[in-house]
């Protein structure tokens, strides 16, 4: 009789408990820190830059912007002197719109306005010394250049306007007076130098100061080569805020004075223009009308 044989006789048998072999090959190197620090999707996270690193350029964005603000948006006038009282005081500042101009927008009868000296207006006046930090707050916009001489009045007539003044007398735009609560108490409205009548040509402006006795505006250069109008391409831009100190901060509307009635002398033409261009047509017709009748007769 054979004998059988157990199955795996003369095999040892593998235990599980015995360790892996080691895999053959060179040792890797460690893995760089991104990897370490992969996301969920297995994409490597990039390193924060350091803040001071990343604060050049943003200095270089920030002094971009305030450039272009104060070229094409806004910019900061301060005002020198006391001849715009009580509407602003001197050492206030004010914001000046530069942005309606660059689109052909003009000034209009009672705004405030910042313009460079038309003719010599200053001569004689003291400017501001020039310093580092003065030079670098003009260069962004937050002060003016102690380099350019700038004015700031208030527009009383625009091109085409009448305008006049006599002593004891409000100052009349196309005949009609203003009621100018604006002006310093205890001023007249002209009687240090009253004018005109003036026709202010097209394309500039008649300003006054509302510290109607400290105040050389318009009324005091009808000799000069200008005749005391204001080229509008000198004009700057309308002030409209008082910006600082703070608890001056006011902004700085037209008055209703300017929106009376009948002082817009082209509102005032516009009816009878219109009905000029309406009754053409017909009167042509009627003549057209009548010829034809004559010929065929």
């Amino acid at each position: 009789m054979a004998a059988g044989a157990r199955p795996g006789h003369g095999e040892p048998a593998k235990r599980s408990d015995q360790p892996a072999e080691p895999a053959v090959g060179p040792p890797e190197p460690d893995a760089p820190a991104e990897v370490q620090a992969a996301d969920g999707d297995g994409k490597k996270a990039r390193k924060q830059r350091p803040f001071w690193k990343e604060l050049p350029l943003l200095i270089v964005i920030a002094l971009v912007l305030a450039l272009l603000i104060k070229t094409f948006l806004v910019q900061a006038f301060s005002i020198p002197s006391d001849s715009m009282q009580n509407t602003l005081q001197r050492g206030d500042r004010v914001m000046v719109d530069k942005l309606t101009p660059w689109f052909g927008g003009e000034p209009e009868r009672g705004e405030v306005v910042v313009f460079h000296d038309p003719d010599n207006w200053l001569a004689g006046e003291p400017t501001p010394e020039s310093n580092v930090v003065r030079d670098f707050l003009s260069f962004i916009g937050l002060m003016p250049s102690s380099k350019e001489k700038d004015l700031i009045k208030r527009t009383i007539a625009v091109g085409g306007d009448t305008v006049e003044c006599a002593k004891g007398g409000p100052v009349k735009v196309n005949g009609k007076a203003l009621d100018e609560p604006y002006i310093f108490p205890g001023d007249s409205a002209c009687d240090d130098k009253p004018f005109g009548p003036f026709k202010v040509p097209d394309g500039k402006i008649w300003v006054m100061g509302d510290h109607r006795q400290n105040s050389w505006d318009s009324r005091y250069h009808t000799e000069d080569p200008t005749r005391g109008f204001v080229p509008v391409k000198d004009v700057v831009g309308r002030a409209v805020v008082v910006a600082w100190p703070i608890d001056r901060w006011a902004t700085l509307p037209v008055p209703d004075t300017f929106d009376q009635p009948g002082i817009n002398v082209t509102a005032g033409l516009a009816p009878g223009a219109l009905g000029v261009a309406g009754a053409l047509p017909l009167v042509l017709w009627r003549r057209r009308r009548l010829t034809s009748g004559r010929t065929a007769g």
